[in-house]
């Protein structure tokens, strides 16, 4: 719908563009959604001591549930494209808020991976990074990477607030309260939100950005960032996309990009402690790392809708790499140096991919099946984060040390960086920093 027929929305009226409020949602949604399930490594030390279930068996809750959030992705994206992100969203927080409220009449394995495992898995992929990849690019052209970075930095913030409140409730009352406690937060701190939220500026009767730009300009100027006229004019649906070699190259991108993110994030504390480092050290830089996210997700997204996407993508990707070589060399050389230089690299630029997992893909497969194919892609990056954490286990277990995954994963960012450069997204669309006045 034209931004000059505005007036019929009563979000077109408000003094500020609608899709900064769209982004607030998507932080709050991001705090408590991320934390949500993040909180299942709080509950797992309690839950093993009182039912004595063997860790293997108990931590597994956590896999399966990521596993089956990756085979609804392709579903979430198709009904996202149909119906929009609200019945998505508040998909999820039904799921999950369900999850945690059930949790405390947990009993037996099967209670644990239903509710812990599937429900809340399941439910935090329905409001996290999938489901707000599929919509927060259609808000923003101009300033894409940057809206979605600080969206996204939400997450952080809600490890640094919510899990210490959650540790408390747990030290203090027990496991089950803190499971009720979450249950009603992501009820009532997100359901009212998420009706808030519309698929893209048209539904309120805005233009992206929220210009004021006559429609016939503003697509001058969006045909000025066409660099492959071709490719931009092609309806894509995920058939077509499937048969594309960038569609493949970006699943591989991401596969390995995801087994290094989640590999480091569930051994990066077993290891430090076993290089000699204290428990209580291992787990500040754990915490750290998310703080320093922040400012890395907001800084690196603003500065790719300068550069290009594939530029924060190598950041991100040589981010892990110094990460992992740092964890290397403390294990010859222990030093607090090394330790700050491992968190920084880790956190400040590693965890800003997330800020251009969606724009690349929406600006090679832009249109109106856009959230089925990052759906669909989606597996590839769940199971990246499946299968890090369980290679380096694996290769742990088989040679007592894990120097050989930590190389292997070094050699997988690289290619992670190398496969973007080969999808290209400035070979489809010039990010707004280059598109030529």
């Amino acid at each position: 719908m034209p931004a000059e027929q505005g007036a019929k929305h009563w979000q077109a009226r408000l003094p500020f563009y609608y899709g900064w409020l769209i982004v607030a949602i998507a932080f709050v949604t991001m705090a408590i959604g991320v934390t949500g399930r993040t909180a299942f490594s709080l509950l797992l030390p309690p839950l093993i001591d009182e039912f004595k279930w063997d860790r293997g068996l108990a931590a597994g809750a956590f896999s399966f549930g990521f596993l089956v959030s990756a085979v609804l992705s392709p579903i979430v994206g198709r009904v996202m494209d149909a119906r929009g992100p609200r019945i998505v969203i508040l998909s999820g927080v039904a799921l999950m808020s369900a999850g945690l409220l059930l949790a405390p009449w947990i009993a037996s394995p099967w209670q644990l991976y239903a509710t812990l495992g599937v429900a809340v898995g399941g439910g935090a992929n329905m409001m996290t990074y999938t489901a707000h990849s599929q919509f927060l690019p259609n808000w923003f052209v101009r300033r894409r990477g940057l809206a979605i970075s600080i969206a996204f930095a939400g997450a952080g913030v809600g490890a640094v607030l919510l899990l210490p409140w959650l540790q408390s409730i747990i030290l203090t009352e027990g496991w089950r309260a803190s499971c009720v406690a979450m249950g009603w937060l992501v009820l009532f701190g997100i359901a009212p939100l998420a009706l808030l939220v519309r698929k893209g500026p048209a539904d309120v009767g805005q233009n992206p950005d929220g210009d004021k730009t006559p429609i016939d300009k503003a697509a001058g100027r969006g045909a000025a960032a066409i660099v492959d006229p071709a490719w931009a004019a092609t309806e894509w649906t995920l058939q077509r996309a499937l048969r594309t070699f960038r569609f493949w190259c970006i699943a591989l991108g991401y596969f390995l990009a995801l087994i290094a993110w989640y590999a480091v994030q569930v051994h990066q504390t077993k290891y430090l402690v076993e290089i000699g480092f204290s428990p209580l050290v291992a787990a500040w830089a754990l915490g750290a790392v998310s703080v320093i996210a922040i400012p890395g997700q907001i800084l690196l997204g603003g500065l790719s809708d300068r550069i290009g996407r594939e530029w924060i993508w190598t950041a991100g990707c040589l981010g892990f790499v110094i990460s992992y070589a740092a964890l290397l060399a403390l294990e010859l050389w222990p030093s607090h140096a090394l330790l700050y230089a491992m968190v920084f690299a880790q956190g400040f630029f590693g965890y800003a991919l997330t800020s251009v997992m969606g724009p690349i893909v929406a600006e090679i497969f832009e249109g109106p099946h856009y959230g089925a194919i990052f759906g669909t892609i989606t597996i590839a990056l769940i199971g990246g984060g499946a299968a890090g954490p369980w290679m380096a286990g694996v290769i742990h277990d088989a040679t007592g040390s894990y120097r050989l995954a930590f190389v292997l994963i070094i050699a997988f960012c690289l290619m992670s960086a190398v496969a973007i450069w080969i999808v290209g997204p400035r070979h489809v669309r010039l990010v707004p920093g280059r598109v030529p006045h």
